[in-house]
């Protein structure tokens, strides 16, 4: 049993419960749920809910299967270097006691499982940011048994997802949304050191925001206009019961329900409900009734009031965005459901079926019997010698009084038969006993058909351990000499302002382009920005194009009739995706690839997966300490040392969520609670939004640390800055490096991002 995909409920569609502490576990069970996801002591995206002990995952592990449910571990963080070992040593125990898949993020964590626990499926995480069946499909290919795609897909693209792939697809289907696509989301580690990616967010976009829109959308300061405050960055919680069938003729086979640090009374209430809707929309559509499927209002006021915190929507699966996602008026933080309505409920128990016999001078035996996903079981016990009456013989009524006092136990008898040879007698105390013996070996093997205790030696789990961390081809050390020549300096671009200034520069050996300002504008444009580009190249600098933060329908659009002309005019390509690399490699593309930080590489196995899948360099993550990237393979690490960074890539629009539409990109900005202001671009071509940093990274003063980790090259990414404050922070750099100038010349404020810090 152990080792097989993890089957779905009624119908093939699963209910998938939040579980945040055992009690909550059972709670989920008894309400009807197929399968609970669960997190343990570390590694988890909820760091901050009650979570497992060890002994209580292995508890709930034993206590699902006994009724033939699932349990997936989430591990849906990313992992730095010096943790990888641990990763394996984490996994290993709940491997062995039968462990259903597991719930994962980071690349390398998912090679590494792949390899080291080949028979233990895996959940690709909605942290993978998967919007596209380019990476599903690269994921399946890899051993992937399951994905959940990013929240913000509608039904049309999971529906293509699921056409194109035999993956199972889980979505979210009830509870809270983020504004940033997962995985996506540096707001809360950059501006208060809480990563989400960490599974520490301190949901700084649910407070109120201040939001001011440019006059004539140019980047001209000292024009705002229209100033609004708001919860703008503030999504309702989702629930799409009303969407039932949909969602299910949409492809998805798991209904997952958010909310691993809510209520029991909540997990109660919306497992209970969903349950019970799914199972009448499959039954009519068996009947040929799916037609009348209908949701009655008091189940939704139910369901909508076990948790009252935002309001509700349906979410994106109808839309691509809409200010009526947004929760601008808060209803009153409540829960109205007791919570003793959940938590004193009766044992859950499973049907069995059962014989005793009891022969004069002869073992009493007890026959157990029971079927579930786990197949149909049998098991024969034995008990105390049965003695001929000499006065009262004992009557079956109170055998079977006793033998069905299961009180306690995970079953209870559905069929219960006594065989008797005669006037014989048996103690109470013995037919107790063998009770107890008999359901116990019944327990033992249930869960035995899940264990996989014999399939990892103690030396294997020595060089499991030991092989965690990486693959040979990522593992050399660096050379400790300094000597390296001067490290080659980049810049990347986002108009055509900064890539001509960048042109002009002399030390400056490569610009990255995003790719929209070429795509997003007219043929004649294009002709005279492909101008520019060319000089560029004759002047000696390399030129990229920096592919879509995130790839959906728009970009395959885009990209299909685009991407030849893009890779013919430039040197090589930045991407930010697996689907953008997936469909440069498909479409034969050979030149030199180059992975933008957001496609996390925080150790070495992580490091070898994007390079044995075609990229060729990669851009050092943002949320990692020097010493942290001293533990990895550096030779094609490119360092940024400037720039206002990406905190988030929304669908939500903050300009239609203030306004209106204008389907042309440009820029907005916005400011917090503090009044500090962050830069919004709106990404009309690919239709989504980027909220940069309120201020710079800069690590002129870092040379030292930089020395040290010896980057293949050193970053500069310039947004709004003007062509003027462009060459000034170039120059002033120079001189700095140079020992013309010193660091504390710097006008303005800034922040070392985590270069020093980093993220718990």
């Amino acid at each position: 049993m152990a080792g097989t995909t993890a089957k779905t409920g009624n119908g093939g569609i699963e209910i998938l419960s939040p579980a945040g502490s055992y009690d909550i576990l059972k709670t989920a069970i008894n309400a009807g749920a197929d399968a609970v996801y669960a997190g343990g002591s570390c590694f988890g995206a909820r760091a901050f809910a009650q979570n497992f002990t060890e002994k209580e995952l292995l508890e709930a592990i034993d206590y699902v299967h006994l009724h033939g449910k699932k349990l997936y571990l989430t591990v849906n963080t990313l992992v730095k270097e010096r943790e990888m070992e641990n990763v394996f040593r984490y996994l290993l125990p709940f491997y062995k006691q039968g462990l259903d898949a597991v719930i994962v993020q980071d690349l390398g964590v998912m090679d590494m499982i792949r390899q080291r626990f080949p028979d233990l499926p895996i959940h690709a995480s909605t942290q993978m940011t998967v919007t596209h069946s380019l990476m599903a499909g690269y994921l399946e290919e890899l051993g992937v048994v399951r994905i959940v795609p990013a929240r913000e897909l509608s039904l049309t693209e999971i529906r293509k997802i699921a056409d194109r792939t035999n993956l199972e697809i889980e979505c979210f289907v009830h509870g809270a949304l983020c504004y940033c696509y997962s995985g996506q989301c540096l707001l809360s580690s950059m501006i208060g050191g809480r990563s989400g990616n960490r599974g520490q967010c301190a949901q700084p976009c649910r407070l109120p925001w201040a939001i001011k829109g440019s006059s004539d959308n140019s980047q001209k300061e000292g024009r705002k206009t229209n100033e609004k405050s708001g919860d703008y960055l503030s999504l309702k919680d989702l629930c799409t019961i009303d969407l039932i069938p949909e969602l299910i003729e949409a492809g998805i086979t798991s209904f997952k329900i958010e909310g691993r640090m809510k209520q029991a009374s909540y997990v109660k209430t919306v497992v209970e409900m969903y349950r019970k809707y799914v199972d009448l929309y499959l039954e009519q559509k068996a009947s040929g009734t799916e037609k009348q499927f209908l949701v009655s209002k008091n189940d939704l006021d139910i369901l909508q009031s076990a948790y009252q915190r935002r309001g509700y929507t349906d979410g994106y699966y109808r839309r691509h965005n809409g200010k009526e996602m947004l929760s601008l008026a808060r209803p009153d933080a409540r829960e109205t459901l007791k919570k003793a309505d959940a938590c004193n409920e009766r044992e859950l128990q499973e049907k069995i079926n059962g014989k005793l016999i009891l022969s004069e001078g002869k073992s009493a035996k007890l026959y157990l019997s029971v079927e579930g996903e786990y197949g149909r079981i049998e098991t024969v016990s034995e008990g105390a010698l049965v003695q001929k009456a000499l006065k009262q013989p004992i009557s079956e009524e109170r055998l079977e009084r006793q033998l069905r006092k299961t009180g306690g136990t995970p079953f209870a008898f559905e069929e219960l038969s006594i065989e008797m040879d005669g006037d014989v007698f048996l103690p109470i105390q013995g037919v107790n006993e063998l009770r107890r013996a008999a359901l116990e070996r019944l327990e033992n093997e249930i869960v035995g058909t899940y264990r996989r205790d014999q399939k990892i030696t103690e030396r294997e789990e020595r060089e499991g351990a030991s092989a965690a961390s990486g693959e040979e081809e990522s593992s050399s050390k660096q050379s400790d000499d300094n000597s390296k020549e001067r490290v080659p300096i980049y810049v990347s671009v986002e108009t055509e302002e900064q890539l001509k200034c960048a042109a002009r520069i002399s030390f400056v050996e490569r610009i990255y382009v995003e790719d929209t300002l070429y795509l997003g504008v007219s043929n004649e444009k294009k002709e005279e920005l492909k101008t520019e580009i060319c000089q560029a190249q004759t002047a000696g600098k390399e030129v990229f194009f920096a592919m879509a933060r995130i790839f959906r329908s728009e970009a395959e659009h885009i990209y299909r009739q685009s991407l030849k002309m893009l890779c013919s005019i430039a040197d090589g390509m930045l991407i930010r995706n697996m689907e953008s690399l997936r469909i440069l490699r498909g479409e034969g593309y050979e030149g030199i690839i180059i992975a933008d930080s957001s496609a996390y590489q925080w150790n070495r196995r992580s490091q070898y997966f994007w390079k044995t899948s075609g990229a060729d360099g990669f851009v050092a993550p943002l949320e990692l300490n020097v010493s942290e990237l001293e533990e990895l393979d550096r030779s094609r690490m490119e360092l940024p040392v400037y720039g206002y960074a990406p905190v988030m890539v929304s669908a939500g629009c903050v300009r239609r969520h203030t306004s209106k539409c204008t389907k042309k990109s440009g820029w907005l900005s916005m400011s917090d609670r503090y009044q500090k202001e962050f830069a919004v671009k709106n990404e009309c071509l690919y239709c989504y939004n980027v909220i940069y940093n309120t201020a710079p990274t800069l690590l002129a003063d870092q040379g030292e640390e930089i020395k040290k980790l010896r980057p293949s090259a050193l970053i500069f990414a310039f947004s709004r800055e003007s062509s003027r404050q462009m060459s000034r922070i170039l120059e002033w750099f120079s001189e700095v490096t140079e020992g013309q100038k010193d660091p504390g010349t710097w006008e303005g404020y800034f922040t070392r991002g985590h270069f020093k810090r980093g993220v718990k």
